[in-house]
């Protein structure tokens, strides 16, 4: 499948490109599923990270591209999982409807190269929302027993209902969505947040970008204490 321009400007900078093929096809609630893939070369080329990303090409009418996070990486069989939010209708949401085992479809490996701060850090503070969240565990399994409080934006009230992986020393709490996410703001606002406290961002681009300044600003954490990303607009 062609990729228009965007495709070529990520070769250009440097993209990697592979074929993922579906291995299962999972139903986690009404509204979101999880497909198993595998991809030749993918995890050798591109080691496993917490919150690891790759674009997906989806068809239609022109190229449609969307990033997803990787999870349960297995370097050596090249398996992992992403998951899907069903929307009304979208070329995601409808491809991975239809979605079966054996089904093939393009990816792209650009941009995705976070990495834990070297030493933990005392705390994590998380912001994001259902997009995010499968990032967000990752995040949260891979920080093993630092304490961590994450605060999540839903939508609709399925949403809130999607498993998080939090042990007992992570504090979870879910707002909902209203006034462009007046709460997640409110929250990044009124949040204690201690010297040595790492903060990790990502919701839609004016939320991520006011949370960001709040966290600077108000809270005095420095840029290389953030991690922050929009993950749609």
């Amino acid at each position: 499948m062609g990729k228009g321009a965007l495709g070529v400007l990520m070769k250009v900078s440097g993209a990697d490109d592979y074929q993922m093929t579906v291995t299962s096809v999972e139903k986690i609630n009404e509204g979101y599923m999880r497909l198993g893939f595998t991809a030749e070369r993918l995890l050798e080329e591109h080691p496993p990270h917490p919150t690891q990303w790759v674009r997906m090409w989806f068809p239609g009418d022109k190229p449609h591209q969307r990033a997803y996070t990787l999870l349960d990486q297995d370097v050596a069989s090249g398996s992992f999982s992403l998951e899907f939010a069903l929307h009304a209708d979208g070329p995601a949401s409808n491809w991975a409807r239809g979605a079966s085992v054996g089904d093939q479809i393009d990816a792209t490996m650009l941009g995705s190269n976070f990495q834990l701060p070297t030493p933990l850090p005392k705390e994590f503070v998380v912001f994001g929302d259902a997009a995010s969240l499968p990032a967000i565990n990752t995040l949260l399994d891979a920080i093993g027993e630092t304490p961590a409080r994450v605060f999540l934006e839903w939508q609709e009230e399925l949403e809130a209902t999607l498993p998080v992986h939090a042990k007992p020393q992570h504090e979870v709490t879910w707002v909902q969505r209203l006034d462009g996410g007046r709460l997640l703001r409110e929250q990044a606002e009124s949040v204690t947040v201690s010297e040595g406290t790492f903060a990790w961002v990502a919701s839609d681009w004016r939320t991520t970008r006011a949370i960001t300044k709040t966290l600077k600003s108000v809270h005095g954490l420095p840029k290389t204490s953030i991690k922050a990303q929009a993950y749609w607009k």
